[in-house]
């Protein structure tokens, strides 16, 4: 196995035996980064040199023999829409082509302390609002499963990135399913941590986002295998003050008694559940119950309410701040994007806002209770093959993603945490199915996610085969 398509597990271990030097693995990735990048356009701003002079230094800390952290010389990429001082933080929007970074954002410090060395920035659509990822200033990210596969939106980059072996972990967010739209059609793995969790904050930002916009957008990890989303995702964990928000939670809860109770549901709201969609729902099932989990299919809260008011209560927030911006600055394509946005949705007026912020616990109420009886839900994703790389340029194409992606969008709403990992292909394109957990029980998550990847095996490595 060459060292770009090792996990970052294996290379901790390697670089702490001298199997390895760290500049062996950063060159190895950035070699790997620069001739699969042309065809795919997944890292918009490439900082292999820097890296290379990074692992350099890496190596002569390693030498002396010195402790280290857990990521040490290990290369990472960062989405685009996060602050890396001296870097532009884009958004995908060419108006902030030139808008450069004052200093780190909390995860990306949290990635530097713990040792990485970041090689490239990936690519989001602008705004970071489509399913899909182009924009006028980076252009289009491809998928490695297909010129005509859409990579996923709006971490998009990072899992082409990630599924191509141009490293083993890449930062992303999610305000709808950014990041388990890419993994899910890239096949990999990942875990949208639940509200407080990994601490954000954006030096480059000129005022605060709204408040929906805060409790439902995290930073996270897509990855190829479950424990390295893991171990970054409990790097990324680490608090910074700058984020109100966060909470010191340990990130390994106490043990519950087991069996582990997993509800698994298949409702589909009306939307036509692709049968080999639904069939992977029962072979993750399978897998759980064989390894110990009580899987029982059982009737769960409805997430109907919670999709619903990130159409009506959100969206208004989001029209508000965002719109002015898509109307001065942005393409055609996402002001028509946005407008399929507002057609789908029964946006509330002010009033409703208020109301409706209030009425989010009352939302939320349900699956907490819930999730205290069954601490894993098992549920689809998207609950269609992944669809094209310019699907979502129709309001038909873009309504269809959001009726098939209803447990992603509402699980942000309420601010749980939920997990993707592959099941396999559906119509030769990767699937993923989702587990939500109780808040702060992302570790219980990752456990079950395991299981799954144990079976299934790691998506990815059969575009290497």
């Amino acid at each position: 196995m060459q060292l770009w398509q090792m996990s970052a597990a294996d290379l901790s271990e390697g670089l702490a035996s001298r199997e390895f030097s760290s500049r062996e693995v950063v060159s190895s990735v950035v070699e790997r980064m620069r001739g699969e990048n042309e065809a795919l356009n997944a890292v918009v701003y490439d900082y292999g040199d820097e890296a290379l002079r990074q692992a350099d230094e890496a190596d002569r800390v390693l030498a002396r023999g010195e402790p280290v952290p857990p990521l040490h010389g290990i290369p990472v990429t960062i989405k685009v829409n996060v602050d890396l001082a001296g870097t532009p933080n884009t958004n995908g929007v060419l108006a902030l082509a030139e808008n450069v970074s004052p200093g780190n954002s909390p995860v990306v410090q949290n990635l530097l302390d713990a040792g990485a060395i970041i090689i490239g920035k990936t690519n989001t659509p602008e705004f970071s609002m489509r399913g899909t990822t182009d924009n006028p200033l980076h252009g289009i990210t491809k998928s490695p499963w297909g010129s005509r596969v859409s990579p996923g939106g709006s971490s998009g980059g990072a899992g082409s990135a990630c599924a191509a072996g141009m490293g083993p972990i890449h930062h992303g967010n999610d305000i709808a399913g950014s990041l388990r739209f890419p993994a899910s059609a890239c096949g990999c793995a990942t875990v949208k941590p639940g509200l407080g969790r990994v601490p954000a904050f954006n030096p480059s930002a000129t005022a605060e986002r709204g408040l929906l916009s805060q409790l439902m957008s995290v930073q996270g990890a897509i990855c190829r295998e479950v424990r390295d989303v893991r171990l970054a995702t409990r790097i990324m964990s680490r608090g910074d003050a700058r984020d109100p928000w966060w909470v010191p939670a340990p990130f390994d809860g106490p043990r519950l008694s087991a069996p582990l109770k997993v509800a698994v549901t298949r409702e589909s709201h009306g939307y036509p559940l692709h049968p080999d969609i639904a069939a992977g729902i029962d072979r993750a099932a399978g897998y759980l119950s064989d390894a110990g989990y009580q899987v029982e299919e059982v009737t769960v809260p409805t997430v109907l309410d919670a999709a619903r008011a990130w159409f009506s209560v959100a969206i208004l927030e989001i029209k508000e701040s965002l719109d002015p911006l898509a109307r001065e600055h942005g393409s055609q394509t996402i002001q028509n994007i946005f407008d399929y946005y507002y057609e789908m949705s029964d946006m509330v007026d002010y009033a409703g806002y208020m109301s409706g912020v209030a009425n989010r616990t009352a939302i939320v109420r349900p699956w907490s209770e819930f999730l205290a009886e069954y601490p894993l839900v098992l549920t689809p994703f998207l609950m269609r093959p992944m669809y094209d790389v310019d699907y979502d340029e129709t309001y038909d194409g873009a309504k269809d993603v959001f009726d098939s992606a209803i447990y992603s969008f509402s699980m942000n709403y309420m601010g749980l945490p939920a997990g993707n990992v592959p099941i396999g292909l559906v119509d030769e394109r990767p699937c993923g199915v989702q587990l939500v957990g109780q808040r702060f029980r992302e570790d219980l998550i990752l456990d079950a996610m395991e299981v799954i990847e144990r079976e299934v095996g790691v998506l990815s490595h059969r575009l290497w085969g």
